[in-house]
This record gives structure tokens, sequence and C-alpha cells, in this order.
């Protein structure tokens, strides 16, 4: 692995219902996100920004992709987590834990997605 570049290059969220959870992280987020269907899975792309730094991903639904509260989690960087936890709320989601100081690293905050995802939200502010 090369030490110049941070290793997460990609990442998928399982879903159960793609056209649910794209509704749900779109106006969480603020974002469009974009249909791709490549054969016996589906998947909705989020925004990517070529040549920037960070990564992308999708959310994924398929039979071998199972919604979970355990396992990895994912962080989305954000501006500001308050105003994205309020959204979520207002798309079904549900807030684990509210802005959260990590020191000199910035914020956190954690939220339950409409698919029952564990997911974090990372801001410099």
């Amino acid at each position: 692995m090369s030490t110049h570049v941070n290793p997460v290059g990609w990442f998928e969220i399982p879903v159960s219902n793609l056209e649910r959870a794209k509704e749900f992280y779109e106006g969480s987020l603020d974002i469009d996100m974009k249909l791709f269907e490549p054969g016996e899975f589906r998947m909705a792309w989020f925004p990517v920004a070529h040549g920037a730094t960070g990564s992308t991903g999708a959310l994924m639904e398929s039979e071998s992709y199972v919604p979970s509260h355990e396992g990895t989690m994912v962080y989305i960087e954000v501006d500001d987590i308050e105003e994205v936890l309020k959204r979520v709320v207002k798309q079904g989601g549900r807030v684990i834990r509210g802005k959260m100081s990590i020191g000199e690293f910035g914020f956190v905050g954690h939220f339950e997605d409409s698919e029952g995802n564990r997911v974090g939200l990372h801001s410099v502010q």
C-alpha cells in the first residue's frame, strides 16, 4: 500500500430498499445520487469530485448486502453536523449520537439510516 494516499478508496453501504435509501441520503445530505444497475446488484452512487481528496462510494442493494448496526462504520464529511442530523430525522432516520468534539480532529455525530445502518458524520467545525 502506498504511504502517499489515504487507504480507503471506495465504500459501500448495504441497503434493503434502494429507492428508500437513495431518497433518505439525498434528503439528509442535500445531494443527488446516480443510479447504476450493472447486473445482479443495484447501486446509487454518492457524488464524486475527480482529483479531490477522500473517497466516495455507493448504496448497494443485493442479496449478499445486509444492512447492520455491527461492523465497519463509514464517516461522511459534512460542513454542519447539527444541520445534517436535523435532516436525518426529517427523512425518518434516528440520531444515535449528537455532535461531539474529538479535540483537534474536529467533531463527529452518528445516526441510523432508513435501512438500519449506523453511519458517522465528521466535520472540522
